[in-house]
This record gives C-alpha cells, structure tokens and sequence, in this order.
C-alpha cells in the first residue's frame, strides 16, 4: 500500500501544539497545587515558626502550639480544638486563617476530580478562586503571626519582644515554607484563570468548488475527468469544435446529404476532426 500524503494548515498545526502544551501546564499546574497543599498543612501542624535554642527558657511556637526544652526532653502544649481558649488573639486569629487556606487548599485538589464531568474551564475557573481565597487568608495569616510577639508566653522565651520584634527568638523553617506557600497560591491562581480564559479558535478548512478550479491549484496526478490541465483558463467551459479542411465551403454540411461529396470523385475524402 502506498503512503497517503496529507497536507495540513499551518493554523491547525498551531492549535495542535497549542492544546498539547496546554495540557502539559495543566498537569503541572495539577502537580504543584498538591504540593501547595501539603506545604499548607505541614506548615499549620508543626510547631516550627519561631524559636530561641540558646536562652534561659529554650522553646519553640507553632500556630496554636508551644513546645518548652526541658531536662527529660521537649514537652508540648496546645491542642487544635482548645483554639478559643488561646490567651494570645493574635495566634488565634492567625491559626484561624491558615486553617482556611489549608481547607481551600485541599478543596482545590478535591474539584479536581470535577474534570471528568465538566468542562475544564469551569474546573480551572473553581480550582483558582479556591486558590485565590486560599492565598488571602495565609498572608492574612503570616502577616498578622507577629503581631502576638508581645504576649508574656512568648516573651519569656524571646526575652525582650515585642509586635514585630524577634527579641531573641529568630524564624524558623515553617514560618519560611508558609512565606513561601503565599507565594505559590498567586502563581497558581494566575496560572489557573489563563489555562480557563486561553482558547484557539480554529479556522474552516477552505471549500474549493469544481468551478473555481485553475491550473495549478490541484496536483495534476490527482485530476479528475471534470477539471483539466491543458490550459490556464478555466477548462470546464470549453467546447468542442468543428474544423472541416480545405476546400470544403458549401452552404450545407457533408453530413446532410445522401450523396457522396465531389471530393470523393477527386480522391480526397476527408474526414471531419474534432479538437477541444
């Protein structure tokens, strides 16, 4: 069998690399939000925003948790359901806004399974405000955490702090990978309203008709017994003609009488000859 040869527009070939990179961001997009969501929920679980290892009183602070060196080892206090009945506001209201952007988070990875139903913009439009609510709340969290520097908990193991003043306690990893966390939500919220509002609309393949066929415009291997090659003008309007020879100027054709023309009795007989 011979290979068949398919010519293809230059804007489908645009809109097929366009889906496929499409779809390559998308799962990027889809990797990286599941990343997001765990940074979120090891950052709102461990006790490692700030600390002080070298004072008087060595400890450590987590969102809603404290955790003091003693001799027989580190002992930890703070439970997530006593969260009302923390004395310090500030790490009140900070824990209550990691905790929605740890929920928004992980409701983003839930409506992913909305693909296989819905259409993908829905999905992306849902995915990112998610994202979006997601992002608002841990940098409302992040920047309200120093806020309670000053409660006397956290002075007796930072020493001299104060709003917005490490004292001797300095940043610890989570604070870190939380900081870092604000900075994903907005790239993947960004990311998913482009992947939602980005389409290619393709264009009609061109309809040739019959009529409108020139030379040129057709490979010649392919022509058909309704379109021809033999000249640049249009060939499907041209009409037989009639060339009689030489001599032959009667009034009346050969053919509309019953006998034989004198040019027989001259020993030419010519036949007529048809050309296109």
């Amino acid at each position: 069998m011979g290979s068949k040869i398919e010519y293809v527009d230059s804007s489908q070939i645009y809109a097929t690399n366009y889906v496929r990179n499409s779809k390559a961001i998308g799962v990027l997009w889809a990797i990286f939000t599941i990343c997001y969501a765990i940074i979120l929920v090891v950052a709102f679980i461990t006790p490692e925003w700030i600390g002080n290892v070298e004072g008087e009183n060595p400890g450590k602070f987590g969102l809603w948790s404290v955790c003091n060196a003693e001799e027989t080892g580190e002992i930890c206090s703070g439970r997530l359901d006593e969260i009302m009945n923390m004395p310090n506001r500030a790490f009140q209201a900070a824990t209550a806004l990691v905790g929605t952007a740890t929920v928004a988070a992980i409701l983003a990875i839930i409506a992913m399974i909305l693909f296989f139903f819905c259409h993908s913009t829905t999905v992306f439009y849902v995915c990112g405000w998610m994202q979006t609510v997601s992002g608002a709340a841990l940098i409302a969290g992040c920047a309200l955490y120093p806020y309670g520097w000053s409660h006397d908990s956290v002075q007796k193991i930072c020493g001299s702090s104060d709003k917005y003043i490490f004292g001797d306690c300095g940043v610890r990893w989570a604070y870190l990978l939380a900081a870092i966390g604000c900075l994903d939500a907005i790239i993947l919220a960004t990311l998913a309203f482009i992947l939602a509002t980005r389409h290619v609309t393709l264009q009609a393949e061109p309809n040739y008709s019959p009529a409108s066929l020139y030379k040129g415009e057709m490979n010649s291997a392919y022509v058909s017994d309704s379109a021809s090659v033999a000249g640049s003008r249009k060939s499907l309007s041209i009409h037989p003609v009639l060339l009689m020879p030489p001599g032959q100027d009667d009034a009346y054709s050969q053919f509309s009488q019953r006998t034989v023309p004198r040019s027989v009795h001259s020993g030419h007989y010519s036949h007529p000859r048809f050309q296109l």
